[in-house]
């Protein structure tokens, strides 16, 4: 196994970028204003290219209710496109869609809108890359190249909700229900900009998406300062750890974090989560082929979380190219399932939705930067007219 084990080194602190623009979903409502008044115009300007944005509209011409005189320039001071799509690549009957956005730098990201009978989820990166060296995941792999502004990661829940409602995946016209910090990234080492896009996420219209608490899902991987510090803030939005492995010899390896805060010191900040909200967290746990799927593994969870206000969510490996991990084969799966029922953890096992495209978990790494285009990428005419539809994206 150690063969297969990556030794990148975990990464806090991001590269320093250009900051992207100034861009409307970055600022207070208060500096909204201000920044309108700054350009000559009344304030309440602010509050209509806040309800465009957060609607989905990025063409100007379409914000009528602004003078035309004007809509070009506020636009461009306060609404520049910060998310331009390269690809869409479709699954499930294009229910399932990944995109591959390009931001004002050049870096890549990509997040995935899912669509079921009875919810729509967008599974959003908070990050370009990751430094949390996970040696099973491609993201982790991939490196960190930048932390995103609040306004980009706004932005990639913002286009997602527009593709509802504007019904461009199949199924008609519909609402944007989930949002899941699953994407690229590790979102508690963004702290500031999650913590803005969740009130972005939170606030009714026309300021916000409206979405309820219980519908947004903050994941990660045990960064113990920033869990508590969430506990602080109030919130009951779901909190998901992805533990991957319930002993500390095997979590140091599988994630490299645990070096830092190990699986008890992460199970404590999480109940206190739990106590808070009176909320179960979600234990995230990618089963891997002879690596963590032990049913002595199994039992151990089991004791660990017996007690706890805990629900495991078991995911099967989903393979990356040239990966030498592997997901644990069915009966493995259902052993492992059993074992943790049995001693009274509630257990799931994740629908896999979109690995076919490299879209499941532990898959988005942005591969456009070093296998070109898959065979199976859906082109965005508007990208190959030169035209950016990203205002729907953010800032830094």
């Amino acid at each position: 196994m150690d063969d297969a084990m990556t030794a990148l080194p975990l990464v806090f602190d991001a590269p320093r970028r250009t900051k992207p623009p100034r861009h409307l979903a970055d600022l207070t409502r208060d500096e909204a204003r201000a920044a309108v008044t700054e350009l000559g115009q009344p304030a309440f300007r602010a509050d209509q290219l806040a309800r465009h944005f957060y609607a989905g509209v990025t063409d100007p011409a379409q914000m009528t209710d602004v003078p035309a005189a004007v809509r070009e320039d506020l636009a461009a001071a306060l609404l520049p496109g910060l998310l331009t799509p390269v690809r869409h690549q479709s699954a499930d009957g294009g229910r399932t869609r990944k995109t591959l956005w390009r931001l004002h730098d050049g870096a890549l990201v990509e997040s995935v809108l899912m669509r079921y009978p009875e919810r729509a989820t967008v599974c959003i990166s908070s990050q370009a890359g990751c430094g949390m060296a996970c040696p099973f995941c491609a993201t982790g792999q991939s490196g960190l190249t930048r932390n995103l502004s609040a306004a980009e990661i706004i932005g990639q829940a913002v286009a997602a909700a527009a593709a509802m409602a504007n019904g461009e995946i199949p199924g008609g016209p519909g609402r944007l229900s989930n949002v899941v910090f699953m994407g690229m990234g590790e979102p508690l080492a963004n702290y500031a900009r999650v913590r803005k896009t969740l009130d972005a996420l939170l606030t009714p219209a026309p300021h916000g998406l409206g979405l309820a608490q219980r519908s947004v899902t903050v994941s990660t991987v045990g960064l113990v300062p920033a869990i508590r510090k969430l506990t602080e803030e109030g919130l009951n939005v779901t909190l998901a750890v992805s533990l991957h492995a319930p002993d500390d010899e095997l979590r140091d390896t599988l994630v490299p974090i645990n070096t830092r805060w190990n699986v008890g010191e992460v199970l404590e900040a999480a109940d206190a989560y739990a106590r808070r909200t009176g909320r179960r967290y979600s234990i995230e746990y990618a089963l891997i082929r002879d690596v963590n799927d032990q049913p002595f593994r199994a039992d151990l969870l089991g004791r660990l979380l017996a007690k706890r206000l805990a629900h495991v969510n078991l995911i099967p490996l989903n393979p990356t190219p040239g990966s030498q991990w592997d997901a644990s084969p069915l009966p493995a799966q259902r052993e492992f399932v059993a074992r943790l029922r049995a001693a009274g953890v509630p257990t799931t096992v994740r629908d896999t939705r979109g690995s076919d495209i490299d879209g499941a978990c532990g898959q988005l790494a942005a591969a456009d930067q070093v296998d070109g285009v898959p065979s199976v990428a859906v082109p965005v005419p508007a990208v190959e007219e030169g035209v950016a539809l990203g205002a729907e994206s953010d800032q830094g």
